[in-house]
């Protein structure tokens, strides 16, 4: 006997449109939401959006592919939810660069609550970044975190505290190239500034003031509006997200890891902050290398922690318009 979702007598297309447009509660690095999707018969594409590249920063566009790639987890899980199995082919076309993805192949599958509740955890997560609580997370909550990242091909290695001190301190280095260069400088105050478009960080997602952590959070250049306790992030645990290759295929499926660990971790309770600082200097990048004993490429840097029940969490950062990221003319006039 079969069990259906409720989806499952709905065609395609409209779970395609459906999938593309849950993947726009993905994280991404400054809320720059890099992607655009077209909906086609029987086929999702995914695209990175130049325009939305942070040239400054990330100039090899790793961080974009990495944003890129949680959108594709979020659109693949959501597919998964709604009874769908897909292909998913990544870089697919040589002549087309900028095409990510496609998913492809689709067929009917059975109820898959696991994804459910996963699709659920996209519309509570968020990033808060202000000190976390007292409380450890537990050796069993990094295991399952781990393990979600592992399922995608990417390894998370948990910081003993001497690492967290080197760490500290490349952190720390970063951050000081990164306000000494006046086009940084420029596009983190053009992405700090960007109230009502849908992107970017608006000021409520924004400490106050900077917090007191071991390892220093990005100085944004300006003071946000959400509060800062005084607490600190001594029971913070710092992950680095890792991989065998340096390529743009990896990237994004780095950042498939990042989202399944991500949402693995929000259903756990444990709060992520990533912090993107130390891998867009080359030479903290190196740091981070040799903490991995070279053996590894450095992906994102991450904060895990509890967060204090005291507080209630930061709002949401926006999202553009679904219109704006999800063509579905090739499919338009189609029954839905």
């Amino acid at each position: 006997m079969s069990h259906e979702t409720p989806g499952q007598d709905r065609p395609l297309t409209t779970a395609l449109a459906e999938a593309a447009a849950t993947a726009g509660y993905a994280p991404s690095v400054h809320n720059t939401q890099p992607w655009r999707w077209r909906v086609l018969p029987d086929a999702l594409e995914l695209r990175m959006v130049r325009d939305r590249q942070l040239t400054a920063t990330d100039p090899e566009g790793r961080l974009l592919a990495l944003s890129c790639g949680a959108a594709l987890h979020h659109a693949r899980l959501a597919l998964t939810a709604e009874g769908w199995t897909a292909v998913v082919e990544r870089l697919p076309d040589p002549a087309q660069p900028d095409l990510l993805a496609r998913l492809t192949g689709l067929a009917r599958a059975g109820a898959a609550p696991e994804a459910m509740r996963m699709v659920q955890c996209m519309q509570v997560r968020h990033t808060d970044r202000r000190p976390v609580s007292d409380e450890p997370v537990s050796t069993s909550a990094l295991g399952e975190i781990a393990r979600a990242a592992a399922d995608e091909g990417a390894q998370l290695h948990i910081l003993d505290s001497d690492q967290v001190m080197e760490l500290a301190a490349a952190a720390g280095h970063a951050g000081a190239v990164e306000a000494e260069d006046p086009q940084l400088r420029e596009e983190l105050l053009y992405w700090t500034s960007r109230a009502g478009t849908g992107t970017g960080l608006p000021p409520e997602v924004l400490p106050a003031q900077q917090a007191q952590t071991t390892v220093p959070g990005r100085d944004f250049g300006r003071a946000g509006t959400l509060p800062v306790g005084p607490g600190h992030d001594k029971a913070a645990v710092y992950g680095l997200l890792y991989g065998d290759e340096d390529e743009p295929d990896s990237w994004l499926r780095a950042g498939e890891a990042l989202s399944a660990l991500w949402l693995t971790a929000t259903r756990l309770g444990v709060s992520v902050v990533p912090l993107s600082g130390v891998v867009e200097v080359e030479g903290t990048r190196q740091t981070l290398r040799h903490l991995l004993s070279g053996l590894g490429h450095p992906y994102i840097v991450l904060r895990l922690g509890i967060a204090d029940p005291a507080h209630a969490g930061p709002p949401h950062t926006p999202r553009l318009p679904v219109e704006q990221v999800v063509d579905t003319s090739a499919v338009r006039g189609q029954p839905s």
